[in-house]
């Protein structure tokens, strides 16, 4: 694990990347910004986790960093013990932690809960979705510490790189950390509902798109053509043919609709 700092004092803001280890689109935001070093209004710790993982270009070692939390210092797995590890440097901290998908090109934020830090800072954000995802948060980063998740884009594309250097400047800006102002955008919430389990086969297919509802009736997936049917209407999240190795991804029910307040002449 690499830690460094912008600014003098103790931090209570943290950008963390390298979660998984073929997500590299974060830690190109975090060297960019020790590149420039820009002026900063209050500290913030930078830190790139599993530099191992990284280091040979795998989602992890041992097991998967993000359902390894609170982790143990005296686990026998490398993510178990970097878990611990992590979650005693972020103390204290509200975590910016960014990932990629192989299901959404668009950048998207998920939380562990809607509250008044999610719906004040995801706004400002330059994301076209929040997802709560309290019922599905055992062993993740914002289970052990209060985190606002971030899907830059599509693992490996460039535009997941400059999505994460976007989002990360938004989001310092956004807490005050960097000067400047922020954009506030009407925002859809969702909060997941089930797991879309696939079968193994040699092939698989998805019919819809993410955050676009789906009809009752309307086939939405396939494992070797043979297609599953929504017993009732929902939004997919995180849906892909290949994204994980057991689920297709997630149900989900959109809850709310954060509108961005007319300024008051």
């Amino acid at each position: 694990m690499r830690v460094a700092q912008l600014g003098s004092g103790t931090p209570e803001v943290a950008v963390v990347a390298g979660i998984h280890g073929d997500e590299p689109c974060g830690v190109r935001a975090i060297e960019r910004l020790l590149d420039e070093r820009p002026t900063v209004k209050r500290p913030v710790k930078l830190i790139v986790a599993n530099e191992a993982a990284l280091e040979r270009q795998i989602r992890f070692v041992d097991e998967d960093l993000n359902r390894a939390f609170p982790g143990d210092p005296d686990a026998e797995t490398h993510e178990g013990k970097l878990a611990s590890d992590l979650v005693s440097e972020l103390e204290g901290c509200l975590a910016f932690s960014m990932h990629s998908t192989q299901s959404h090109a668009e950048p998207f934020a998920i939380v562990n809960g809607v509250g008044e830090t999610a719906t004040d800072v995801v706004p400002q954000l330059p994301v076209t979705a929040m997802v709560e995802t309290s019922t599905f948060a055992e062993g993740r980063l914002f289970s052990a510490v209060e985190t606002i998740e971030v899907e830059c884009g599509l693992q490996g594309s460039e535009t997941a790189a400059e999505n994460a250097d976007r989002l990360t400047r938004a989001f310092l800006t956004a807490v005050d950390v960097l000067p400047g102002d922020t954009v506030r955008r009407d925002l859809p919430v969702y909060r997941l509902v089930d797991v879309i389990r696939k079968d193994r086969a040699d092939t698989y297919e998805v019919f819809v798109d993410n955050f676009t509802e789906v009809e009752p009736g309307a086939p939405f997936a396939a494992a070797d053509g043979e297609e599953q049917i929504a017993e009732e209407s929902f939004y997919p999240v995180l849906m892909s043919s290949n994204g994980y190795e057991d689920v297709f991804g997630y149900t989900a029910e959109k809850i709310d609709v954060i509108e961005t307040k007319a300024t008051a002449e």
